[in-house]
């Protein structure tokens, strides 16, 4: 009984995730499989914790605990096969929020709605608010989205870029 369960919940991350090849180019696509490749160590298309465990050993952490691998196999709703193995990937790099969540949060700080933030407010928000920015983190913000000659950081881009990983080609 416990292996169709566990066929169903493999059918179900595939076809929940039917369009995940549509997310990536084809040679991204290429990259992920011959990751996915090294990680499956046992070669039998799932990653197990064996597989966690050997791969992690074979870089030099030799010491992984149960819990830490067992935390990893979970973090999937079921076998890790290459599908879902590519809808994790998916999930991670399209961030938390959709874009337009990000957007309207970014909105709330632009009543005039130009699409931009003065450099110092995001920066004094980034700092003293919740999660806070090092200096390193703030550093390497302004290297990715430098604002402009007026001192404006374009907020629209850095939630396209958070949701799609890339800049907009203007």
């Amino acid at each position: 009984m416990a292996p169709k369960k566990a066929k169903r919940r493999q059918a179900a991350g595939e076809s929940g995730s039917s369009n995940v090849f549509s997310m990536f180019e084809q040679s991204q696509i290429q990259e992920y499989k011959e990751a996915f490749t090294i990680i499956d160590q046992n070669r039998d298309g799932i990653i197990s914790k064996d597989d966690l465990r050997d791969v992690l050993a074979s870089m030099g952490q030799l010491n992984t605990k149960n819990e830490e691998l067992d935390a990893m196999i979970k973090e999937a709703s079921g076998p890790i096969n290459f599908t879902v193995f590519l809808t994790m990937f998916g999930e991670k790099l399209k961030g938390a929020d959709p874009e337009d969540v990000i957007l309207s949060a970014f909105k709330v700080l632009d009543p005039e709605a130009t699409g931009s933030i003065k450099k110092e407010f995001l920066q004094e928000l980034l700092t003293t608010q919740c999660d806070r920015f090092s200096a390193e983190e703030i550093k390497n913000m302004w290297a990715a989205f430098p604002p402009d000659v007026a001192g404006n950081v374009d907020y629209k881009n850095i939630c396209y870029v958070i949701t799609h990983g890339e800049e907009k080609e203007e």
